[in-house]
């Protein structure tokens, strides 16, 4: 798939609390930003306020706030215009908890990246998800599912990240995030979804 569509997109690029990839969705954002798109940054309340070994709150905020070049939007206020006022081409949601996953597939709506996809996808407009939770081939499994055969909601290609210390773990290749980006676009899952 060719990135030529990612120029002038305008993408809402979400963060939940899996803290660990961080750093790799944080390349992910800025390969969306060389390729040209417009990016609208979001961030679930723990995401943003949580400090963790991998990051302090301040610092991943300020991060993707560069990387972005405009404020994070944290509330639900905030973000519930998206689907009213067609702010967005598309959504990318990485990374995706277990719990956001679940909420995705549920229908809850409590956080600000859970109310925007909801937003989102009332325009019937694509949601990326770049999955990383270490119960995915656990109770996760079948929100993936759910999600896999939902309209208008794809899938970063993901695998085992530690198949021996955490065999239930499951991590998006966040190498693949403008790929996979570009086919949801055109309304395509980007193949194959499983790598190793």
């Amino acid at each position: 798939m060719k990135l030529d569509l990612l120029r002038g997109a305008r993408i809402g690029c979400a963060m939940t609390g899996s803290f660990c990839t961080f750093a790799k969705a944080f390349d992910g954002w800025r390969a969306l930003r060389e390729a040209g798109a417009e990016l609208f940054p979001i961030m679930s309340e723990n995401a943003a306020r949580l400090n963790t070994r991998f990051f302090a709150a301040e610092d991943a905020r300020r991060i993707f706030t560069e990387i972005a070049g405009r404020q994070i939007w944290l509330t639900l206020n905030e973000v519930e215009p998206i689907g009213p006022k067609n702010l967005l081409d598309l959504m990318v949601i990485a990374p995706c908890t277990g719990n956001t996953l679940a909420k995705l597939a549920g229908g809850v709506t409590d956080t600000a990246v859970a109310m925007a996809a909801k937003s989102h996808l009332r325009n019937g407009k694509p949601v990326l998800v770049a999955v990383s939770t270490n119960d995915g081939l656990g109770r996760s499994a079948a929100n993936i599912g759910r999600l896999l055969s939902m309209k208008h909601v794809f899938f970063v290609p993901f695998g085992q990240d530690d198949w021996s210390k955490k065999p239930d773990s499951l991590v998006a290749d966040f190498g693949r995030l403008p790929e996979a980006a570009a086919c949801a676009l055109a309304e395509r899952q980007i193949q194959p979804v499983l790598c190793r």
